[in-house]
């Protein structure tokens, strides 16, 4: 692969990077919330103990849950992407 070629992949993924840096800037703000919520509910549902209040606990905890997949997903994505970064530098680096 030519100069050309590793430079144009260099800024590939630098803009996926970025992409992906500001989802996980997005999905940790959004996790903050769900996790709260569910530990605002979590605590009422104790207090309460009524199977409604569980019910809804439970359910805000499998979101802030399958929010926390997606944070993972992403941050492999942005590991995966750095990791390239750093194989195409070295080969423009190297020739």
């Amino acid at each position: 692969m030519g100069p050309r070629m590793v430079e144009r992949r260099l800024r590939e993924t630098g803009d996926r990077l970025r992409r992906l840096r500001e989802e996980l800037r997005i999905v940790d703000e959004q996790l903050l919330h769900l996790a709260d919520e569910a530990d605002d509910m979590g605590l009422r549902a104790l207090v309460s103990e009524t199977p409604g209040a569980d019910s809804e606990y439970r359910e805000a905890r499998r979101h802030a849950d399958a929010m926390r997949a997606h944070r993972n997903q992403v941050a492999e994505g942005i590991a995966e992407l750095e990791a390239r970064q750093d194989q195409l530098l070295d080969r423009l680096a190297h020739g």
